[in-house]
């Protein structure tokens, strides 16, 4: 394996591992639901994904073609995790989750009909 493909290959799984290792930093301590749902859902995407295509780049070097399961997967985590990260960011704001002062604001985006008055009851709880 040529020195530059093996520097490269290098310096993505690092870079993957400390987005990794930032985003988990996040989930650990930050304060509340809406600040804890940044930091993986950024970082641990770009992590994930930088080694994701290091593990492209080896490969490819190593056999000579594209595997398309890591393409793929790659692909499918960039389309998902925003997506997911948007709609818990939604349910929470839906819940009236608590959150503290420093996360601030009122959520503009949200009419009065789409905001719970009181979380639905679990449906094996019986009303009483």
């Amino acid at each position: 394996m040529p020195f530059l493909v093996e520097a490269l290959i290098s310096l993505m799984l690092l870079t993957g591992g400390v987005f990794v290792f930032i985003g988990s930093l996040g989930m650990a301590h930050l304060r509340d639901f809406f600040m804890r749902l940044h930091g993986p859902t950024k970082a641990s995407t770009l992590g994930i994904g930088c080694m994701l295509i290091a593990s492209m780049g080896y490969f490819w070097s190593m056999d000579g073609h594209i595997d398309i399961q890591e393409l793929l997967i790659t692909l499918f985590l960039f389309i998902t995790a925003p997506v997911s990260a948007h709609l818990l960011a939604k349910s929470g704001l839906h819940l009236r989750v608590r959150h503290v002062q420093k996360t601030g604001g009122v959520p503009f985006e949200l009419r009065d009909e789409e905001v719970g008055k009181k979380p639905v009851p679990h449906p094996d709880k019986g009303h009483g």
